[in-house]
């Protein structure tokens, strides 16, 4: 029997279509209806490739935005991650969109790399005046449930210490580029309306804010399977909370409420179920006025506390080490582990 919080549950609002419209601004969230397409997850780590800064032929579908009227147009689509842009707030909304289960496979991993340096290009070329970037997941009651549990398995099998270490760089690119807001003056916004564990917490934490539903759950339960959280869980909350707290989340294992989060202070702020993104619009419309000196705190609190990618790699390499240290209980736990998020899709 696998502990509670990795049993697949029905979330509240798993039926419903996430379309979620702004009845006070008129703004309308637009979904590509790529929403578990059927697509070959790419399992072989050694088979792709993760763009560089400068993506050349990379095709960017853009919609010219309808105007300061509240309205919100799609601006591209990258399979995995649905990005539109809302001209009345200044802010780029972005939605993952799990083509299989909820966590950071590959194809994930490369999509979000490209919603990164794309925004920035557009952001540089002038196109955006960007202020705020958001990040949500359309999977009803997931925001992401981390590490790519069946490529861990299949590298450890196989002893296959490169790849290991290939997928951790590629998930600490993707990290550290976050937690440096891929070098914009903006306020980066993480929107969590389901759970988010693992490697979903660690990404989670790169952001200036945090708005959560109620009934999201947060932690790092790699312990579970003899592992350790490695791709900046430990570097990051750390800063934010100190060497002591963050060793006790990461060896306890346990999950916390939002609300615990909440009161820890990783959450911002704590929203009912299924009023986050109205929340995440607030919170925009009430701060924009002070948007300089929001920005200017948070890159402040970067410089005193940095965060270098060099600790970041040292330690994801000592993760992929540890990994093949797992015994074979271990690995059958990581695969029972996995099979319950793929219940998750059906």
């Amino acid at each position: 029997m696998l502990p509670a919080f990795v049993q697949p549950r029905l979330h509240p609002r798993a039926n419903l279509v996430f379309l979620g419209t702004d009845q006070n601004a008129g703004a309308q969230m637009t979904d590509s209806g790529r929403f578990n397409p059927a697509r070959d997850e790419v399992e072989d780590v050694s088979s792709v490739h993760l763009p560089d800064d400068d993506i050349h032929g990379f095709t960017v579908t853009e919609s010219t935005p309808q105007g300061r009227d509240g309205s919100q147009s799609m601006l591209f689509d990258l399979g995995q991650i649905d990005v539109s842009w809302d001209e009345s707030i200044d802010t780029l909304w972005a939605f993952m969109t799990p083509a299989n289960r909820p966590n950071y496979n590959l194809p994930m991993l490369r999509d979000i790399r490209l919603w990164q340096t794309e925004s920035k290009r557009l952001f540089d070329d002038g196109a955006l005046p960007l202020k705020y970037m958001v990040l949500g997941s359309r999977f009803p009651g997931v925001f992401n449930l981390g590490g790519d549990l069946e490529l861990f398995a299949a590298c450890i099998e196989r002893g296959d210490l490169p790849g290991l270490v290939k997928y951790g760089h590629a998930c600490i690119d993707v990290v550290h580029r976050a937690w440096r807001n891929a070098d914009m003056p903006l306020i980066s916004v993480a929107l969590a309306q389901g759970d988010a564990l693992g490697g979903g917490f660690e990404a989670l934490l790169c952001f200036d804010v945090v708005v959560a539903e109620r009934s999201a759950r947060f932690g790092l339960p790699e312990m579970l399977f003899g592992l350790f959280p490695g791709m900046g869980a430990y570097s990051i909350l750390a800063r934010k909370l100190g060497r002591r707290m963050a060793e006790r989340m990461i060896l306890s294992g346990k999950v916390y409420t939002a609300e615990e989060m909440y009161d820890m202070g990783i959450v911002t702020i704590l929203a009912e179920d299924g009023e986050g993104e109205q929340a995440v619009r607030d919170y925009i419309r009430g701060n924009r006025p002070h948007h300089a000196g929001h920005v200017g705190v948070f890159e402040a609190g970067r410089r005193v506390d940095p965060l270098d990618y060099a600790e970041l790699k040292d330690i994801v390499e000592n993760w992929a080490a540890t990994a093949l240290k797992l015994d074979p209980k271990d690995l059958r736990l990581m695969r029972r582990l996995a099979s319950a998020q793929t219940r998750l899709t059906k």
